[in-house]
Protein backbone atom coordinates (compact mmCIF):
# COMPACT_ATOMS: atom_id res chain seq x y z
CA UNK A 1 0.00 0.00 0.00
CA UNK A 2 1.37 3.39 -0.96
CA UNK A 3 1.47 6.04 1.75
CA UNK A 4 -0.19 9.37 0.87
CA UNK A 5 2.20 12.11 -0.13
CA UNK A 6 3.04 14.20 2.94
CA UNK A 7 2.13 17.86 3.13
CA UNK A 8 5.34 19.81 2.65
CA UNK A 9 6.09 23.02 4.54
CA UNK A 10 6.90 26.21 2.71
CA UNK A 11 10.73 26.39 2.64
CA UNK A 12 10.85 29.93 4.04
CA UNK A 13 8.44 29.14 6.90
CA UNK A 14 10.32 26.00 7.89
CA UNK A 15 13.69 27.75 7.64
CA UNK A 16 12.49 30.55 9.95
CA UNK A 17 11.23 27.97 12.46
CA UNK A 18 14.65 26.28 12.51
CA UNK A 19 16.32 29.65 12.99
CA UNK A 20 14.08 30.37 16.00
CA UNK A 21 14.85 26.95 17.47
CA UNK A 22 18.58 27.56 17.04
CA UNK A 23 18.38 30.78 19.06
CA UNK A 24 17.20 28.66 22.00
CA UNK A 25 19.87 26.04 21.32
CA UNK A 26 22.67 28.62 21.29
CA UNK A 27 21.39 30.24 24.47
CA UNK A 28 21.10 27.02 26.48
CA UNK A 29 24.61 25.97 25.44
CA UNK A 30 26.43 29.28 25.96
CA UNK A 31 24.88 30.15 29.32
CA UNK A 32 26.71 27.22 30.93
CA UNK A 33 30.08 28.98 30.92
CA UNK A 34 29.14 32.15 32.84
CA UNK A 35 26.98 30.15 35.27
CA UNK A 36 29.74 27.63 36.04
CA UNK A 37 31.01 29.29 39.28
CA UNK A 38 27.41 29.74 40.46
CA UNK A 39 26.55 26.10 39.79
CA UNK A 40 29.71 25.07 41.65
CA UNK A 41 28.63 27.21 44.60
CA UNK A 42 25.06 25.85 44.53
CA UNK A 43 26.32 22.26 44.62
CA UNK A 44 29.28 22.89 46.99
CA UNK A 45 31.69 21.61 44.32
CA UNK A 46 35.19 22.52 43.18
CA UNK A 47 35.73 23.55 39.55
CA UNK A 48 37.41 20.25 38.69
CA UNK A 49 34.37 18.45 40.13
CA UNK A 50 31.73 20.65 38.47
CA UNK A 51 33.41 20.16 35.08
CA UNK A 52 31.75 16.73 34.98
CA UNK A 53 28.62 18.56 33.83
CA UNK A 54 30.32 19.01 30.45
CA UNK A 55 30.76 15.24 30.24
CA UNK A 56 27.11 14.65 31.20
CA UNK A 57 25.81 17.22 28.73
CA UNK A 58 27.95 15.85 25.91
CA UNK A 59 27.01 12.22 26.62
CA UNK A 60 23.38 13.24 26.50
CA UNK A 61 24.03 15.22 23.33
CA UNK A 62 25.65 12.20 21.67
CA UNK A 63 22.81 9.89 22.70
CA UNK A 64 20.24 12.43 21.48
CA UNK A 65 22.12 12.82 18.18
CA UNK A 66 22.24 9.08 17.53
CA UNK A 67 18.65 8.29 18.52
CA UNK A 68 17.19 11.31 16.77
CA UNK A 69 19.28 10.76 13.62
CA UNK A 70 17.51 7.43 13.14
CA UNK A 71 14.17 8.92 14.16
CA UNK A 72 14.35 11.74 11.60
CA UNK A 73 14.83 9.12 8.87
CA UNK A 74 11.56 7.44 9.94
CA UNK A 75 9.13 9.89 11.56
CA UNK A 76 7.82 13.45 10.98
CA UNK A 77 10.76 15.70 11.82
CA UNK A 78 8.90 18.68 13.25
CA UNK A 79 7.19 16.57 15.90
CA UNK A 80 10.59 15.31 17.08
CA UNK A 81 11.94 18.87 17.19
CA UNK A 82 8.93 20.09 19.19
CA UNK A 83 9.42 17.35 21.78
CA UNK A 84 13.12 18.20 21.97
CA UNK A 85 12.32 21.84 22.67
CA UNK A 86 9.83 20.88 25.38
CA UNK A 87 12.41 18.66 27.15
CA UNK A 88 15.04 21.41 26.81
CA UNK A 89 12.64 23.94 28.34
CA UNK A 90 11.84 21.76 31.35
CA UNK A 91 15.51 20.80 31.91
CA UNK A 92 16.75 24.41 31.69
CA UNK A 93 14.10 25.47 34.21
CA UNK A 94 15.44 22.93 36.73
CA UNK A 95 19.20 23.67 36.39
CA UNK A 96 19.44 26.81 38.60
CA UNK A 97 17.39 25.38 41.49
CA UNK A 98 19.29 22.12 42.02
CA UNK A 99 21.71 21.81 44.95
CA UNK A 100 22.87 18.24 44.38
CA UNK A 101 25.73 17.79 41.92
CA UNK A 102 24.38 14.44 40.75
CA UNK A 103 20.85 15.74 40.21
CA UNK A 104 22.43 18.58 38.22
CA UNK A 105 24.46 16.06 36.19
CA UNK A 106 21.31 14.04 35.45
CA UNK A 107 19.37 17.15 34.40
CA UNK A 108 22.15 18.36 32.11
CA UNK A 109 22.37 14.87 30.61
CA UNK A 110 18.65 15.17 29.75
CA UNK A 111 19.19 18.69 28.43
CA UNK A 112 22.03 17.33 26.27
CA UNK A 113 19.70 14.71 24.76
CA UNK A 114 17.25 17.45 23.80
CA UNK A 115 20.02 19.66 22.39
CA UNK A 116 21.37 16.80 20.29
CA UNK A 117 17.93 16.02 18.88
CA UNK A 118 17.34 19.67 18.07
CA UNK A 119 20.77 20.14 16.47
CA UNK A 120 20.43 17.05 14.26
CA UNK A 121 16.89 18.02 13.32
CA UNK A 122 17.59 21.58 12.24
CA UNK A 123 20.69 20.62 10.26
CA UNK A 124 19.04 17.57 8.65
CA UNK A 125 15.71 19.13 7.72
CA UNK A 126 17.32 22.32 6.41
CA UNK A 127 19.59 20.20 4.21
CA UNK A 128 16.62 18.20 2.92
CA UNK A 129 14.71 21.36 2.04
CA UNK A 130 17.55 23.21 0.26
CA UNK A 131 19.85 20.39 -0.97
CA UNK A 132 23.23 21.39 -2.44
CA UNK A 133 22.19 25.08 -2.28
CA UNK A 134 22.05 24.83 1.51
CA UNK A 135 25.29 26.79 2.11
CA UNK A 136 23.88 30.31 2.72
CA UNK A 137 20.86 28.90 4.59
CA UNK A 138 23.13 26.75 6.76
CA UNK A 139 25.24 29.79 7.61
CA UNK A 140 22.01 31.60 8.43
CA UNK A 141 20.97 28.77 10.75
CA UNK A 142 24.24 28.91 12.63
CA UNK A 143 24.11 32.71 12.66
CA UNK A 144 20.99 32.39 14.79
CA UNK A 145 22.80 29.93 17.04
CA UNK A 146 25.27 32.78 17.47
CA UNK A 147 22.42 35.19 18.25
CA UNK A 148 21.32 32.96 21.12
CA UNK A 149 24.90 32.49 22.26
CA UNK A 150 25.50 36.25 22.21
CA UNK A 151 22.29 37.21 24.02
CA UNK A 152 22.52 34.58 26.77
CA UNK A 153 25.64 35.96 28.56
CA UNK A 154 24.18 39.48 28.33
CA UNK A 155 20.93 38.32 29.92
CA UNK A 156 22.98 36.44 32.51
CA UNK A 157 25.03 39.53 33.37
CA UNK A 158 21.96 41.74 33.70
CA UNK A 159 20.10 39.20 35.86
CA UNK A 160 23.06 38.64 38.17
CA UNK A 161 23.56 42.39 38.60
CA UNK A 162 19.86 42.91 39.29
CA UNK A 163 19.03 40.03 41.67
CA UNK A 164 22.40 38.35 42.44
CA UNK A 165 20.97 35.03 41.27
CA UNK A 166 20.96 33.03 38.02
CA UNK A 167 17.43 31.56 38.08
CA UNK A 168 15.68 34.03 35.80
CA UNK A 169 18.48 33.86 33.25
CA UNK A 170 17.70 30.16 32.76
CA UNK A 171 13.93 30.63 33.09
CA UNK A 172 13.89 33.33 30.41
CA UNK A 173 15.22 30.92 27.77
CA UNK A 174 13.13 28.07 29.16
CA UNK A 175 9.99 30.11 28.49
CA UNK A 176 11.27 31.20 25.07
CA UNK A 177 11.39 27.59 23.89
CA UNK A 178 7.69 26.87 24.48
CA UNK A 179 6.06 28.93 21.68
CA UNK A 180 8.70 27.68 19.21
CA UNK A 181 7.83 24.09 20.19
CA UNK A 182 4.14 24.79 19.50
CA UNK A 183 4.99 26.35 16.10
CA UNK A 184 6.98 23.30 15.00
CA UNK A 185 4.39 20.82 16.30
CA UNK A 186 1.72 22.20 13.96
CA UNK A 187 4.05 22.84 10.99
CA UNK A 188 4.05 20.09 8.28
CA UNK A 189 7.34 18.18 8.19
CA UNK A 190 9.61 17.89 5.12
CA UNK A 191 9.52 14.69 3.11
CA UNK A 192 11.97 12.13 4.51
CA UNK A 193 15.07 11.74 2.33
CA UNK A 194 15.77 8.19 1.26
CA UNK A 195 19.29 6.79 1.50
CA UNK A 196 21.40 6.81 -1.63
CA UNK A 197 22.68 3.32 -2.59
CA UNK A 198 26.30 4.25 -1.85
CA UNK A 199 25.29 5.70 1.53
CA UNK A 200 23.46 2.52 2.43
CA UNK A 201 26.38 0.26 1.59
CA UNK A 202 29.19 2.39 2.92
CA UNK A 203 32.03 1.52 0.55
CA UNK A 204 34.44 4.24 -0.53
CA UNK A 205 32.77 6.91 1.60
CA UNK A 206 33.81 5.40 4.94
CA UNK A 207 37.16 7.20 5.11
CA UNK A 208 35.55 10.49 4.13
CA UNK A 209 32.81 10.10 6.74
CA UNK A 210 35.39 9.29 9.42
CA UNK A 211 37.52 12.33 8.58
CA UNK A 212 34.47 14.60 8.63
CA UNK A 213 33.33 13.20 11.98
CA UNK A 214 36.80 13.81 13.48
CA UNK A 215 36.84 17.31 11.99
CA UNK A 216 33.59 18.18 13.74
CA UNK A 217 34.80 16.56 16.97
CA UNK A 218 37.86 18.80 17.15
CA UNK A 219 35.97 21.90 16.04
CA UNK A 220 33.23 21.59 18.67
CA UNK A 221 35.89 20.92 21.32
CA UNK A 222 37.54 24.21 20.36
CA UNK A 223 34.31 26.23 20.26
CA UNK A 224 32.77 24.85 23.45
CA UNK A 225 36.09 24.71 25.31
CA UNK A 226 36.79 28.39 24.70
CA UNK A 227 33.20 29.55 25.12
CA UNK A 228 32.69 27.72 28.41
CA UNK A 229 36.04 28.50 30.06
CA UNK A 230 36.85 32.07 28.96
CA UNK A 231 34.72 33.49 31.79
CA UNK A 232 36.46 31.53 34.56
CA UNK A 233 39.86 31.88 32.84
CA UNK A 234 39.67 35.67 32.80
CA UNK A 235 38.36 36.01 36.38
CA UNK A 236 40.87 33.56 37.88
CA UNK A 237 43.79 35.40 36.26
CA UNK A 238 42.26 38.73 37.34
CA UNK A 239 42.11 39.95 33.75
CA UNK A 240 38.44 40.89 34.20
CA UNK A 241 35.82 41.35 36.91
CA UNK A 242 32.83 39.02 37.05
CA UNK A 243 30.66 41.39 35.02
CA UNK A 244 33.59 42.13 32.70
CA UNK A 245 34.13 38.41 32.13
CA UNK A 246 30.43 38.00 31.28
CA UNK A 247 30.76 40.81 28.73
CA UNK A 248 33.95 39.20 27.39
CA UNK A 249 32.06 35.93 26.93
CA UNK A 250 29.31 37.85 25.17
CA UNK A 251 31.92 39.58 22.97
CA UNK A 252 33.19 36.15 21.89
CA UNK A 253 29.69 34.99 20.97
CA UNK A 254 28.90 38.40 19.47
CA UNK A 255 31.92 38.19 17.16
CA UNK A 256 30.88 34.60 16.48
CA UNK A 257 27.43 35.87 15.46
CA UNK A 258 28.85 38.59 13.19
CA UNK A 259 31.14 36.02 11.57
CA UNK A 260 28.19 33.78 10.80
CA UNK A 261 26.23 36.70 9.38
CA UNK A 262 29.16 37.48 7.08
CA UNK A 263 29.36 33.79 6.21
CA UNK A 264 25.88 33.90 4.63
CA UNK A 265 27.17 36.10 1.82
CA UNK A 266 30.67 34.66 1.65
CA UNK A 267 29.44 31.07 1.32
CA UNK A 268 27.61 31.95 -1.92
CA UNK A 269 30.83 33.27 -3.48
CA UNK A 270 33.71 31.08 -2.23
CA UNK A 271 34.25 27.34 -2.12
CA UNK A 272 33.83 25.71 1.31
CA UNK A 273 37.47 24.57 1.46
CA UNK A 274 38.72 28.13 0.83
CA UNK A 275 36.54 29.49 3.65
CA UNK A 276 37.65 26.75 6.06
CA UNK A 277 41.35 27.40 5.40
CA UNK A 278 40.88 31.12 5.98
CA UNK A 279 38.97 30.47 9.19
CA UNK A 280 41.70 28.28 10.66
CA UNK A 281 44.48 30.71 9.74
CA UNK A 282 42.53 33.41 11.60
CA UNK A 283 42.16 31.09 14.59
CA UNK A 284 45.92 30.51 14.73
CA UNK A 285 46.48 34.28 14.63
CA UNK A 286 44.04 34.71 17.55
CA UNK A 287 45.90 32.21 19.71
CA UNK A 288 49.21 33.85 18.80
CA UNK A 289 47.86 37.11 20.29
CA UNK A 290 46.50 35.38 23.40
CA UNK A 291 49.76 33.51 24.07
CA UNK A 292 52.26 36.25 23.22
CA UNK A 293 50.63 38.79 25.59
CA UNK A 294 49.13 36.61 28.34
CA UNK A 295 48.84 39.38 30.96
CA UNK A 296 47.24 41.97 28.69
CA UNK A 297 43.50 42.64 28.92
CA UNK A 298 43.65 44.28 25.48
CA UNK A 299 45.23 41.15 23.98
CA UNK A 300 42.59 39.01 25.73
CA UNK A 301 39.75 41.02 24.18
CA UNK A 302 41.45 41.20 20.77
CA UNK A 303 42.25 37.49 20.62
CA UNK A 304 38.80 36.54 21.89
CA UNK A 305 36.98 38.65 19.28
CA UNK A 306 39.28 37.48 16.47
CA UNK A 307 38.77 33.85 17.44
CA UNK A 308 34.99 34.31 17.52
CA UNK A 309 35.06 35.83 14.03
CA UNK A 310 37.43 33.17 12.70
CA UNK A 311 35.67 30.02 13.86
CA UNK A 312 32.14 31.33 13.28
CA UNK A 313 31.47 29.82 9.86
CA UNK A 314 33.43 26.57 10.30
CA UNK A 315 30.50 24.38 11.40
CA UNK A 316 28.04 25.51 8.73
CA UNK A 317 30.67 25.54 5.98
CA UNK A 318 31.89 22.06 6.91
CA UNK A 319 28.28 20.82 6.86
CA UNK A 320 27.77 22.31 3.38
CA UNK A 321 31.07 20.69 2.32
CA UNK A 322 29.81 17.34 3.64
CA UNK A 323 26.51 17.73 1.73
CA UNK A 324 28.48 18.29 -1.48
CA UNK A 325 30.62 15.19 -0.93
CA UNK A 326 27.98 12.94 0.67
CA UNK A 327 24.20 12.71 0.43
CA UNK A 328 23.39 13.53 4.05
CA UNK A 329 20.73 11.57 5.89
CA UNK A 330 19.59 11.87 9.48
CA UNK A 331 21.86 8.98 10.46
CA UNK A 332 24.94 10.54 8.84
CA UNK A 333 24.28 13.92 10.42
CA UNK A 334 23.69 12.08 13.70
CA UNK A 335 27.17 10.55 13.47
CA UNK A 336 28.69 13.92 12.58
CA UNK A 337 27.10 15.47 15.66
CA UNK A 338 28.13 12.53 17.83
CA UNK A 339 31.68 13.46 16.86
CA UNK A 340 30.89 17.01 17.88
CA UNK A 341 29.47 15.73 21.17
CA UNK A 342 32.68 13.82 21.92
CA UNK A 343 34.70 16.98 21.33
CA UNK A 344 32.31 19.05 23.42
CA UNK A 345 32.62 16.49 26.22
CA UNK A 346 36.33 15.77 26.22
CA UNK A 347 38.05 19.12 25.72
CA UNK A 348 36.09 21.20 28.27
CA UNK A 349 36.53 18.33 30.78
CA UNK A 350 40.27 18.16 30.04
CA UNK A 351 40.62 21.91 30.52
CA UNK A 352 38.78 21.62 33.85
CA UNK A 353 41.20 18.98 35.10
CA UNK A 354 44.31 20.87 34.01
CA UNK A 355 42.85 24.20 35.18
CA UNK A 356 42.95 23.14 38.83
CA UNK A 357 45.99 20.84 38.75
CA UNK A 358 48.39 22.98 36.71
CA UNK A 359 47.22 26.56 36.08
CA UNK A 360 44.41 28.49 34.37
CA UNK A 361 47.02 29.47 31.77
CA UNK A 362 47.02 25.90 30.40
CA UNK A 363 43.68 26.72 28.73
CA UNK A 364 45.10 28.50 25.70
CA UNK A 365 47.87 25.98 24.82
CA UNK A 366 45.29 23.16 24.94
CA UNK A 367 42.97 25.05 22.60
CA UNK A 368 45.86 25.96 20.29
CA UNK A 369 46.67 22.24 20.02
CA UNK A 370 43.07 21.51 18.98
CA UNK A 371 43.33 24.18 16.28
CA UNK A 372 46.50 22.62 14.87
CA UNK A 373 44.85 19.18 14.80
CA UNK A 374 41.85 20.73 13.04
CA UNK A 375 44.14 22.23 10.43
CA UNK A 376 45.71 18.83 9.75
CA UNK A 377 42.30 17.18 9.36
CA UNK A 378 41.20 19.88 6.92
CA UNK A 379 44.27 19.27 4.77
CA UNK A 380 43.50 15.55 4.79
CA UNK A 381 40.00 16.35 3.53
CA UNK A 382 40.80 18.85 0.77
CA UNK A 383 44.15 17.71 -0.66
CA UNK A 384 42.71 14.53 -2.26
CA UNK A 385 39.85 16.63 -3.67
CA UNK A 386 42.27 19.12 -5.23
CA UNK A 387 44.30 16.22 -6.65
CA UNK A 388 41.18 14.78 -8.29
CA UNK A 389 40.30 18.19 -9.76
CA UNK A 390 43.86 18.51 -11.16
CA UNK A 391 43.72 15.02 -12.70
CA UNK A 392 40.43 15.84 -14.39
Amino acid sequence: MNNPAPTRPKPLTATLAYYAAFITLGATISIGGPSLPWLAQHTASRLDQISIIFVAGSLGYMLGSQLSGRAYDRFPGHRIQALGLLVASLSAALVPVLHSLWFLVATLFLLGIAQGALDVGCNTLLTWIHGEKVGPFMNGLHFFFGVGSFVAPLVFARVVLAVNDIRWAYWFFSLLALPIACWLWFLPSPQIRKKAPEAASGGSNKRLVLLIVFFFMIYVGLEVGFGNWIYTFSTRLQLASESGAAYLTSAFWGAFTVGRLLGIGISSRLRPQTILLTDLVGSLAAFAILLLWPASSLALWTGTILLGLSIASIFATAMAFAEQRLRLTGVLIGWILVGGGIGGMFFPWLIGQLFERISPRITMPVLLATTLIEFGLLLALILPLQKNETDQ
